[in-house]
């Protein structure tokens, strides 16, 4: 009988765990998978990647296999859009999951991303971001790469903005980000045209005081030459420490830092990414038996161009696709290292770009150095153009996503921040408001219909279009309220280099145009509202959403106020005053 009891109370325990097994909620539902395992995170981020530049989104030309193989192994999102058109606002809403307006990080002028390393403004310490609630989880976590969210405040030890103040707990990388100036005869940002009227400015004035100094001495006007000579050395010391920072601006603002330190000064652009490859792969094999968040934030396909030698005039799009297939080839490694350590059936991975292609990027020599947005119209910087935010985005989970799907469903960077924080079964924070949803039940199939009824198109603080998926039926209706004035026979603002948001640079519709993007991606098919009582009611649904999202936006400083965006001498970092010039020792991926 002792025998009998025991085989029974064996044979229930044994019961009750095989039910507690089945009763335990599936990934689905959001719990990370197996009872003591947190699932990993790879998030990759390309810079000015465009929706055409890609395999698996329709280029035929430049070879990406590994992206492509991230796609056909999960999911390829097609109409998945950037909360703004230009890096600094639009990865600060990737990182917190809210439109950049809520944090202060959407611009009102011309200056629409972080201009100096040594300016005060940034994404403000009161943000939270996936990478503090999985800190805070007991993720491991790391940025190598791009940054572009400023660096320090009030002195430049402070580091208010740093990656290490916003949840990461290693960064290598590039706390400001990869311009021409950072190339080696790449050109330079500051030949636009608000540069040349700057640069007229001065000449004009210097042709004032010059003019005036001809009337005194044939008795025309009369001063005091003690004041006027004051005045003159004043204004060419400030028109030579214009000069001065100009020449200067490659050693000031081209910087890789390590954590708080930095360790190249400017950096080496030819062998960056070769390094951040090294990088990520390391902190793989490091971390391989911990839970990690890894962020990958490449400086690529940004300008300037430049590639390791054995990348060097391999492409058929000139130095532009070199810089695509480099990228590309980074993707795979780190990847293939994600395989080596066993890690791929327990990692979520995602890439994506943060805005369109920069289709004003051409070279002095007329190559073309910006992306391709395919079918879609405009690019980079312009808020409400398909070109602009619809990005080439990619995920994988093996056994958790199904392999070789793909969503037509609109979605958002801005998800990837709620989707991460409740795959690792943590809370999004109930103190503010969240813009970004969990897309988890779209990706697996669980559901077929957007989570946003709404989402709205910013360029810098003005809202340009709006998204309006209603609950029924196939459609997604999109408004535009006001669209770029391009160059005459283009998609683009050529010169300005990039389009500009506000008045004398765009022009508004009142009514608004009005597009179905699920059935007319191209825009090519403007809906006439007046012609059917329906649209009418679409358009006024679109507007009430707007309405109702802009009441629930509370002001915040504004990051790109001028006294915020000013270069700041005292916050300027530097591996060796007064020199502010050092080179990184020799690594294994650097040849």
């Amino acid at each position: 009988m002792k025998r009998n009891r025991s085989w029974t109370t064996m044979s229930t325990a044994v019961l009750v765990l095989m039910l507690a097994s089945c009763l335990e909620p599936s990934l689905g539902e959001g719990d990370g998978g197996k009872v003591g395992t947190k699932p990993n995170f790879l998030l990759f981020m390309v810079d000015d990647l465009g929706m055409g530049d890609v395999g698996c989104f329709g280029n035929t030309s430049i070879r990406t296999p590994n992206i492509d193989r991230i796609a056909k192994n999960g999911v390829k999102l097609t109409q998945h859009l950037a909360a703004s058109a230009v890096c600094t606002p639009s990865r600060a809403a990737f990182l917190t999951g809210r439109y950049p307006i809520r944090s202060g990080m959407a611009p009102s002028g011309q200056m629409r991303v972080i201009p100096f390393l040594a300016s005060p403004g940034g994404l403000p310490a009161n943000e939270t971001t996936f990478a503090t609630i999985l800190k805070q989880a007991g993720y491991d976590t790391a940025l190598v790469g791009k940054w572009h969210q400023g660096v320090s405040c009030s002195n430049r030890n402070d580091f208010c903005h740093h990656p290490l103040n916003h949840g990461f707990n290693h960064f290598y990388g590039l706390p400001l980000g990869n311009v021409r100036d950072c190339g080696i005869n790449a050109g330079t940002v500051m030949r636009t045209k608000p540069a040349e009227q700057v640069i007229s400015i001065v000449i004009a004035i210097t042709v004032l005081l010059l003019s005036v100094a001809f009337l005194k001495l044939y008795g025309v006007v009369y001063y005091n030459w003690r004041s006027y000579c004051n005045f003159v050395g004043l204004w060419v010391g400030l028109i030579l420490l214009g000069f001065f920072f100009l020449r200067s601006f490659r050693t000031l603002n081209c910087v890789l830092m390590r954590n708080k330190d930095v360790v190249e000064q400017p950096f080496n652009l030819e062998t960056l990414t070769p390094r951040f490859t090294e990088e990520a792969v390391s902190f793989l094999r490091e971390r391989k038996d911990v839970p990690f968040l890894l962020y990958v934030a490449y400086s690529k396909v940004h300008t300037a161009l430049a590639t390791a030698e054995r990348f060097r005039g391999k492409s058929q799009h000139g130095s532009y696709g070199d810089n695509v297939e480099e990228m590309d080839w980074s993707v795979g490694e780190i990847m293939k290292t994600l395989d080596e350590l066993g890690l791929t059936e327990n990692t979520f991975v995602y890439l994506s770009s943060d805005n369109g292609g920069h289709i004003e990027e051409v070279s002095a020599k007329g190559e073309v150095h910006g992306g391709w947005n395919g079918i879609y119209k405009g690019g980079k910087a312009q808020g409400g153009m398909e070109g602009g935010i619809r990005v080439p985005t990619v995920l994988q989970w093996p056994g958790k996503l199904p392999a070789g799907s793909q969503i037509s469903e609109p979605t958002s960077q801005m998800d990837v921040f709620t989707t991460v924080v409740e795959l690792a079964n943590q809370k999004v924070p109930q103190d503010r408001v969240i813009d970004g949803k969990n897309i988890w039940p779209l990706l697996t199939g669980q559901e077929t219909v957007s989570p946003h009824e709404f989402l709205f198109h910013y360029c810098g603080t003005w809202i340009h279009a709006a998204r309006y998926r209603p609950r029924q039926g196939n459609s997604t209706w999109k408004v535009h309220f006001t669209t770029p004035n391009w160059t005459p026979g283009t998609m683009g603002c050529f010169d300005t280099l990039v389009c500009y948001c506000y008045d004398g640079y765009v022009t508004h519709h009142d009514p608004p145009l009005l597009y179905d993007i699920a059935q007319d991606p191209t825009e090519d098919n403007l809906i006439e509202i007046s012609s059917d009582k329906t649209y009418q009611d679409i358009v006024r649904s679109i507007k009430s959403g707007v309405d109702a999202h802009r009441r629930s936006v509370s002001p915040a400083p504004n990051q790109f106020a001028p006294s915020k965006v000013m270069f700041v001498p005292w916050l300027q970092q530097c591996c060796n005053l007064p020199y502010c010039s050092c080179q990184e020792e020799t690594r294994g991926a650097r040849s």
